[in-house]
């Protein structure tokens, strides 16, 4: 066989060295996407953060603005006594509680609130009662007393004290949302540099790997002129081993065939053999023996003939099995004197050649002990068998009859090797029969699993 000639660059430092570069544009790439996201990401937090500290400063200047409002509201109506300064009083009032309100919920939400804000708000309250105090006393007449109110200054302390912390407020957002554009920029530069970065580097690499695969494509070519050459000959040889392992395969399925042919023709003699000795039995207590060890020897033996009629020898269609297996059973009851009806539903079900022998002989005994145990002396009643499909690769067989019950049974009495067998093929099945009292009547149910081992 002619060898190929190894490529001076190695199939596998060119994949390494493809892989590495790309790997390294990757990350490249996921650096601009990532700084991208992250700086959207920024940017929205900035633009919440920038449009609060707006929202603060109109919320400072609105509040001063209501109380400028009713201040020159109030002394337009302390000095001509004209109630139409009031209508705008009250509106500016209910305006500056709301504003201050609203610059408190607004300052609040940060991790530090304002030292000032307390203090704000007793300062615009102590406002507005001074304000309310001078004009309820102008209402009731007492001119001198408002007016003197108004002279003590009291009131344009407070709101001399009232700008000083609106004005605070105002200049420190002013001041965040200056940062606020500072980071924007900042932020936009840092972007402008990583992609700049990143693309010059995914540049580098796609210029590495083209010049890497051009320089390796040559030598892939002349290693495939030299592998076509040999396909020449290796798919001769491809078609001529297939050829021989499909007659090898076919060989050995027809001698499995043969096999459980064979199998279940010496067990049709087996059970032949058997049958002929029990007639010539005597003993009751034996001659029975004997036809229950006939019936589990043709419940193996429809095993191998289900077998070779069929082209899967590694599983059983236990509805078709079982189907030719309780008609045998059924007619078979009948001969030995049995009235009682025998009825199956089956699911198709496939299960690998071991289990289902295990599964028939466990459904033989239940049947049969049905026959004998629940319909004593020549009743009449129905035996239902039923094979069904459960979830998660699971199946169950169900056996079920109308008769005398479990408690019954019991005393009725019997050397017990039925339930021996059952019990063991259960074993090998992974499970165990449940057997369920229904007074009358009784259900035998077997839970197995129809997955495969892998």
């Amino acid at each position: 066989m002619p060898r190929i000639r190894r490529p001076p660059i190695a199939s596998s430092r060119l994949a390494l060295g493809v892989a590495g570069g790309l790997l390294i544009g990757f990350l490249a790439l996921f650096a601009i996407l990532g700084m991208t996201v992250w700086l959207g990401e920024r940017s929205n937090s900035l633009f919440r953060d920038e449009a609060s500290q707006r929202d603060t400063r109109t919320a400072a200047v609105e509040l001063r603005d209501a109380l400028r409002t009713a201040e020159s509201s109030q002394r337009g109506y302390l000095l001509t006594g004209n109630e139409i300064y009031l209508a705008p009083y009250d509106t500016a009032k209910v305006r500056a509680r709301q504003q201050m309100s609203d610059l408190e919920r607004r300052v609040s939400t940060g991790s530090q609130p304002p030292p000032f804000l307390p203090r704000l708000r007793e300062a615009v309250d102590e406002k507005l009662d001074e304000m309310d105090q001078s004009v309820a006393l102008k209402r009731t007449g007492a001119d001198a007393e408002a007016l003197s109110i108004v002279r003590s200054n009291r009131g344009k302390a407070l709101m001399d004290e009232i700008n000083v912390y609106l004005y605070g407020a105002m200049l420190a957002a002013d001041e965040s949302s200056a940062l606020f554009e500072d980071e924007h920029q900042h932020n936009a530069g840092m972007l402008r540099w990583v992609s700049v970065v990143a693309t010059f580097i995914i540049v580098l690499v796609v210029a590495a790997v083209t010049f890497t695969v051009s320089r390796n494509r040559r030598e892939i070519t002349q290693a495939r002129d030299e592998v076509r050459a040999i396909n020449l000959t290796l798919e001769e040889r491809v078609e001529r081993r297939t050829h021989e392992l499909t007659l090898a395969r076919e060989r050995a399925e027809l001698l499995l065939s043969e096999v459980n042919h064979r199998v279940a023709n010496s067990l049709q003699l087996v059970a032949a053999l058997v049958n002929m000795q029990s007639r010539t039995v005597t003993d009751e207590p034996a001659r029975g023996a004997l036809k229950e060890t006939e019936t589990r020897i043709q419940a193996i033996s429809q095993i191998h003939k289900s077998l070779y009629t069929s082209s899967d020898v590694k599983s059983v269609a236990l509805n078709d099995y079982l189907g030719v297996m309780l008609d045998n059973l059924g007619a078979a009851m009948h001969n030995d004197g049995h009235t009682a009806r025998l009825t199956s539903v089956l699911d198709p079900v496939l299960l690998p050649t071991d289990e289902s022998i295990s599964l028939g002989v466990i459904a033989t005994e239940l049947v049969t002990n049905a026959f004998k145990y629940a319909y004593p002396a020549g009743q009449s009643g129905d035996v239902r068998v039923m094979l069904r499909n459960l979830q998660g690769g699971r199946a169950e067989l169900v056996v079920a009859d109308d008769g005398i019950g479990l408690s019954a049974t019991a005393r009725q009495g019997g050397t017990g090797l039925g339930s021996k067998i059952i019990a063991a093929m259960a074993a090998g099945l992974k499970t165990k029969v449940e057997y369920i009292d229904q007074t009358p009547g009784t259900v035998a149910r077997l839970v197995f699993s129809t997955a495969r081992p892998v």
